[in-house]
């Protein structure tokens, strides 16, 4: 029997504006007509099986003592469970598979970690897990893996933990295609991860869906792959501390605090995400003290900033790309926290954004490189007909500069003094601030997504 992973065509511009809507933060009328029957690029997940189920298993009644099982057998075992309720908490510390369907039950006793995996060669597959101890000084969690290699959590279904899937000085983990549901009651900031990786290196989190809960956490820990996951109402969709070499690709965030965080980690590709609907003063992508990111074809949609760069890129050797990205809808589509350098923006489509692009403290985005990019207030033409503007595009806004300065007037933005404002700067070039950035080849019509 073969677990295999739903093909989806997810046009995700389209998706990512309908939940948008959908929870209630759509915006007016004339804002949604713009957006309506644009089509982004289609994603499919390819037909891959999640788990080819072990033949020649032992068959294991429900209710059996586990512990007593797995501490009996060789190593190399692999066991079937039966539909119904098997009591934990257990701890594998031998070679085993544990294969089941989603009708059998590891259920928590309520302390400490459900499945305590320390072996190698550990598969944990199609059942669901109940429960975990309440400690989150333990990190008390439904399954932890500590100092092993070769282990593979899939298809599980989590709940009522408090932590969902941790991986402790591991490698070589793989947590495909579970699903780990939070408890939507408690604040955010008092559920836990439902995945971390901790000084974990060379693994996969790919195709879960976290509902509920915190954080999908990686931290300390480099080389590592999050893939085709689905975070939904949770703080952080993936957070990355001090984890270099990572790949963030094609996942979908929605309704989080943030959709993704990179904090003092380095040569990260950030490829054909969706951030949607992230909450008040959250972002799609926020980086602090970071470099070499990578980030290109993603959709931020109706965040109150799309990307915010803090000390980006970090060291002097480093640079940041951002290519053909989509910042739709946002109360401000980039925000730099002073000025900043080495950072690449081409090809990217600012469009029905309140502000494209801020600068914090007094600064400019004039030391960013721009090329190429769409911005729907361009006011220029383009004779030659090459979809190029035949004058630089320039940002230059007197009510940005003064919230700028003064972060407290941020209240007034959008209202009717700070749009005149705005327009007496067009108006009379007396009152003209600087600009804070040039595209000097702006693109005449937004890129298809």
């Amino acid at each position: 029997m073969m677990i295999k992973a739903n093909v989806k065509r997810i046009d995700r511009v389209a998706i990512a504006v309908v939940i948008a809507t959908s929870v209630g933060i759509a915006a007016g009328t004339a804002r949604n007509s713009a957006i309506t029957g644009r089509r982004s690029q289609l994603i499919e997940n390819k037909i891959t099986p999640l788990f080819e189920r072990r033949p020649n298993g032992k068959k294991v009644a429900a209710g059996t003592d586990l512990q007593s099982l797995l501490d009996s057998s060789p190593a190399g075992a692999v066991f079937d469970l039966s539909p119904g309720v098997y009591s934990g908490p257990i701890v594998v510390r031998k070679p085993v598979t544990i294969q089941g369907p989603r009708s059998a039950t590891i259920r928590s006793n309520g302390t400490g970690m459900t499945i305590d995996i320390a072996s190698d060669d550990v598969a944990l597959v199609g059942f669901t897990i109940d429960g975990s101890g309440d400690r989150p000084d333990l990190t008390d969690s439904a399954v932890r893996v500590r100092g092993s290699s070769n282990v593979t959590v899939q298809a599980i279904r989590v709940v009522n933990a408090l932590f969902g899937l941790v991986a402790e000085r591991s490698r070589n983990i793989r947590f495909v295609g579970n699903e780990i549901v939070g408890n939507a009651s408690t604040s955010v900031g008092l559920r836990g991860d439902g995945i971390r990786l901790w000084e974990t290196r060379d693994s996969v989190v790919e195709r879960n869906t976290l509902v509920d809960g915190r954080d999908i956490v990686v931290w300390y820990s480099s080389d590592n792959r999050i893939l085709n996951n689905e975070v939904r109402r949770c703080r952080y969709g993936t957070h990355l501390m001090y984890s270099d070499r990572g790949t963030i690709e094609n996942n979908l965030y929605v309704e989080n605090v943030v959709g993704i965080f990179i904090m003092y980690s380095h040569d990260i590709s950030i490829v054909n995400n969706v951030a949607a609907g992230n909450q008040s003063d959250g972002m799609g992508l926020g980086a602090k003290e970071s470099g070499n990111l990578f980030v290109k074809g993603n959709s931020f949609v109706k965040d109150p900033i799309g990307i915010y760069l803090d000390g980006s890129p970090f060291r002097p050797q480093d640079s940041d790309v951002f290519e053909d990205n989509l910042f739709d809808l946002c109360d401000t589509g980039v925000v730099f926290h002073s000025s900043a350098t080495r950072n690449v923006f081409k090809g990217n489509t600012f469009r029905d954004d309140r502000t494209h692009v801020r600068v914090e403290g007094r600064g400019d985005a004039l030391g960013v490189t721009w090329l190429g990019n769409y911005f729907d207030d361009y006011a220029g033409y383009d004779f030659d007909r090459d979809g190029i503007g035949d004058v630089p595009y320039e940002a230059r806004s007197l009510s940005d500069r003064l919230t700028s300065d003064r972060p407290e007037l941020e209240f007034f933005r959008g209202a009717a003094a700070t749009t005149l404002l705005d327009a007496l700067g067009r108006v009379f070039p007396l009152y003209q601030p600087e600009p804070t950035l040039v595209d000097p080849r702006p693109l005449i019509a937004p890129r298809k997504f």
